[in-house]
């Protein structure tokens, strides 16, 4: 028996997830200590519910899937407001090095995925549905790649098996990001940072910290929150038609999700507006939305895992993506830190990475968030993470996969 909740229900069940999480986090330690994200300690609770009264009752739940989608085309699309090209300027070097540091651990990831399913007996090209397609791509990536191993390449079962791993991933990347970089800060013996004061002092400017002090008050209007939604409405409308475009005269292989398509009409909207008509921002508001679109999206997504489905896994894919796992924290500790500088930013960056290079780029912001928000701000690594996970990412992913899809098959 299935229970489908409709978008409203759905809404309320993610903000009791939210609040749940929320109080946990206020209340467990070890929750607080390793920098563990309220939505993923919410929605796991909630996925083990679900879980025993589907073992219990056989009873399943179904929350509607397109408002997951929505909120999370408006989290890229509030990447892609707000990325203006002096910020990306700013990057510089390290946004180059960092893009050079995530494109090398792809193709560590699906050599992992491919050589342990040679030898544990399996198709190659399930290692890579358990390598980048759905750890560094997540779901979109697994939804598009899915089909194509069906009906291209006889890999039965592609498509179930790519959104069990990438939801494997994305609550693996949003329960090891904090506990890293809470290890590499440790060695540094800095001290937690009191911030509550700061996050919660009322702001009147415009500030590109995105995402960076998710709990600041913000002032919004009702006419920049219209105007705002304005911008994210033609953003999304934009990717939506280029979403169309890409699936029509693209190869299948090089297709680009719709949320990219999002985050780039949402950095071309920004910066028409800002160079060419000198229009002043409304930062804040983009935040806000932002902010609670991530937040909304992470519950929705872990109220969606079905735990049953990764205990079906076969023993050897999970014996894979918990290899997976381990390799994604030795990397981010000895590589991801190394090069970026071994200071508190570079472990900032390396909770990020465990997010975006397991789960998503929101769940690497959500673990950002939770990290600078007991040790202080890092304005360098709000700066890289949003636009490596979700810009330049997808990008590589796909050149590598199909050079990996070509050289497999």
């Amino acid at each position: 028996m299935e229970w489908e909740f409709n978008g409203y229900y759905t809404l309320i069940a993610a903000t009791l997830v939210l609040l749940l999480g929320k109080w946990l986090v206020s209340k467990i330690r070890f929750l607080r200590d390793f920098n563990i994200p309220e939505p993923v300690a919410g929605g796991l609770i909630a996925a083990v519910i679900l879980f025993a009264l589907h073992q219990m009752y056989g009873v399943s739940f179904k929350f509607e899937k397109p408002l997951q989608d929505a909120f999370m085309l408006i989290f890229f699309t509030s990447i892609g407001l707000s990325a203006d090209f002096s910020r990306l300027r700013a990057g510089g070097f390290p946004l180059v090095l960092f893009t050079v540091i995530v494109s090398a651990f792809i193709l560590i990831q699906n050599a992992v995925g491919a050589g342990l399913a040679s030898v544990l007996g399996l198709d190659p090209l399930i290692g890579l549905m358990t390598g980048s397609i759905t750890l560094t791509g997540g779901h979109g990536t697994a939804g598009a790649w899915g089909p194509i191993f069906e009906k291209e390449h006889g890999v039965v079962g592609a498509t179930g098996l790519g959104m069990a791993a990438a939801t494997f991933g994305l609550v693996f990347g949003g329960l090891i990001g904090g506990p890293v970089a809470r290890r590499l800060i440790n060695r540094q013996n800095r001290k937690p940072v009191a911030q509550a004061a700061a996050d919660n002092d009322v702001s009147d400017s415009s500030t590109n910290d995105v995402f960076e002090k998710a709990g600041r008050t913000r002032l919004i209007t009702a006419d920049s929150a219209i105007e705002t939604l304005a911008m994210f409405a033609a953003s999304i409308a934009f990717g939506q038609i280029m979403d169309m475009v890409d699936a029509e005269y693209f190869p299948s292989y090089l297709n680009l999700p719709k949320f990219v398509w999002c985050l780039f009409g949402g950095v071309i909207l920004r910066n028409i507006l800002t160079l060419v008509f000198k229009m002043n921002m409304f930062d804040r508001a983009i935040d806000v939305f932002g902010n609670a679109s991530l937040s909304l999206f992470l519950a929705m997504a872990l109220l969606n895992l079905k735990l049953w489905e990764l205990a079906g896994l076969a023993g050897p894919v999970t014996v894979i993506l918990l290899a997976q796992v381990v390799v994604m924290m030795l990397y981010a500790t000895f590589v991801t830190y190394i090069a970026m500088g071994r200071d508190y930013d570079a472990a900032v960056l390396s909770a990020g990475h465990c997010g975006f290079g397991l789960g998503a780029t929101p769940t690497a912001v959500a673990n950002m968030q939770s990290v600078t928000n007991t040790f202080g701000s890092s304005h360098k690594a709000f700066l890289i993470v949003p636009l490596v996970g979700a810009f330049f990412v997808d990008i590589i992913n796909a050149l590598i996969l199909s050079g990996f899809v070509n050289f497999l098959k």
